[in-house]
C-alpha cells in the first residue's frame, strides 16, 4: 500500500509527498496556475518512463552491458472530449554508445514492457501503448 499526501497551497498549487520526496503540483497559466510546479497528466507519463527505465537500468546492470547513454521519451495523445485522458501513448528509449548490444538490449525493454513495469500494465488499461527502441552508434 502506498499512501501519498497532497496539500494545498493556495491558488492552483500543491505540494504531495512521495517516498522519495516532495514535488510541485500547479496549473498552467492558462488554467489559472502560475506554472510553478508539475503537471498532473504530464506526470503520469514521467512515472510510465520512470517505471520502465528503473527496470531496464537494472537489467542493463545485471547483463552487464555497455552503455553511454540511456534515454527515454514519452508522448501522450489526450481525447478531445471532457474528461480528457490519453488514448495513445508511444514510449521511445533511446540507447547510445560505441559497443551497443541491440539484441539484449531489446530484451530489456521487451522484459520491461511485458513483465515487470506495474505502470506499463495500468497504461495498457486504458491506452494504446506503442513502443519504439533507437540505438544510436557513438
Amino acid at each position: 500500500m502506498h499512501q501519498i499526501t497532497t496539500i494545498w497551497k493556495g491558488d492552483m498549487l500543491f505540494s504531495s509527498n512521495n517516498p522519495g520526496g516532495e514535488i510541485l503540483i500547479d496549473a498552467g497559466v492558462e488554467n489559472g496556475g502560475k506554472g510553478e510546479g508539475l503537471r498532473p497528466k504530464a506526470l503520469m507519463l514521467s512515472a510510465l518512463a520512470g517505471c520502465s527505465g528503473l527496470d531496464v537500468a537494472s537489467l542493463i546492470r545485471k547483463m552487464k552491458l555497455e552503455v553511454d547513454e540511456f534515454k527515454i521519451e514519452t508522448f501522450g495523445e489526450l481525447t478531445e472530449e471532457h474528461p480528457q485522458v490519453y488514448h495513445t501513448v508511444r514510449v521511445e528509449y533511446h540507447f547510445s554508445g560505441t559497443n551497443l548490444n541491440e539484441e539484449r538490449l531489446q530484451r530489456t525493454v521487451d522484459l520491461s514492457v511485458e513483465k515487470y513495469c506495474g505502470v506499463m500494465q495500468m497504461f495498457k488499461q486504458f491506452a494504446k501503448i506503442e513502443i519504439k527502441v533507437f540505438f544510436h552508434k557513438k
